[in-house]
């Protein structure tokens, strides 16, 4: 079991950085190749995409930070070259708000709207300090006591086996860890600890991925396979505190083939830097 990364790649340089670069092609135009390291199987992952709209909307827009994003996804999006086409809806003083789409060409050659995105952006650092709240930080064990990828057996069940795992650093907290080992505990809960594997400290745009970066709570209720993300919405509160985060998910109501996934991630400081609720498929036998 290793300790947290060492920072030894700073923000901007990091392979995070690199595959969520966008290149404007023209006004409210942007080209992105987007990156088979993260995916989760065959498909890539929602958090990750989500975070490359984020980056081509903050360049588009006059305010940098993402205060509330939320995003409908369409189809699934492929590792390859795809186009986020950005629109300004409105801007004030202390909010601007944009909408954008995601999109590719498919084995046809038809042009398709893999995500639609509407968000409001503003400035994490003009917001007053105050902070007034019943939240608490999630109790688990520290990163030493908890469990990634890499410490499961060579012929064992690997927790979030997908290419995305080795550009994640996650430290699964033991008591939900049962479907790991064939035991799910049927609560519905995900929590750990999380950061990028080279060590770069978070920033709004990469907790738009980290939201979306733990494995699925239905695991725990024992339902394995892939989850589809149909809609997600995510508010970041304060701009994270150097350090690993702290990821705690909850899953209340499976209905109908559908879940909801809610979101809290804590920094160092124990401050509640980003909330997200997300609705998922799930195939059910």
């Amino acid at each position: 079991m290793t300790e947290a990364p060492v920072a030894a790649v700073r923000i901007g340089d990091s392979e995070f950085d690199r595959d969520t670069a966008v290149t404007l092609r023209e006004p409210g135009v942007y080209d992105i190749e987007l990156s088979a390291g993260w995916t989760i199987i065959n498909a890539v992952n929602g958090g990750y995409l989500l975070a490359v709209i984020g980056r081509a909307l903050a360049d588009s827009l006059p305010h940098p930070d993402p205060f509330t994003i939320s995003a409908h996804y369409l189809t699934a999006s492929q590792p390859g070259p795809a186009v986020v086409r950005t629109e300004v809806v409105r801007t004030g003083r202390t909010l601007s708000t944009g909408q954008a789409s995601l999109l590719q060409v498919d084995e046809s050659g038809q042009e398709v709207e893999r995500i639609r995105v509407l968000a409001s952006y503003g400035d994490l650092d003009t917001l007053p300090d105050d902070v007034r709240t019943a939240a608490k930080p999630p109790a688990f064990p520290p990163p030493e006591h908890c469990f990634g990828p890499q410490d499961a057996p060579r012929d064992g069940v690997v927790p979030g086996s997908s290419a995305i795992a080795d550009r994640l650093w996650l430290k699964l907290d033991p008591d939900t860890l049962g479907w790991a080992l064939g035991a799910p505990s049927g609560k519905g809960e995900m929590r750990g600890w999380f950061g990028l594997a080279d060590g770069r400290d978070a920033d709004p745009l990469s907790l738009l991925m980290t939201v979306d970066g733990l494995p699925p709570t239905s695991f725990e209720l024992g339902i394995p396979g892939w989850v589809p993300t149909i809609e997600l919405t995510v508010h970041v509160r304060c701009r994270p505190a150097p350090g690993p985060l702290r990821v705690s998910i909850t899953t209340r109501n499976l209905a109908g083939g559908f879940l909801e996934e809610d979101v809290e991630v804590w920094d160092t400081a124990d401050r509640l830097v980003c909330q997200s609720r997300q609705l998922a498929r799930v195939r059910l036998k």
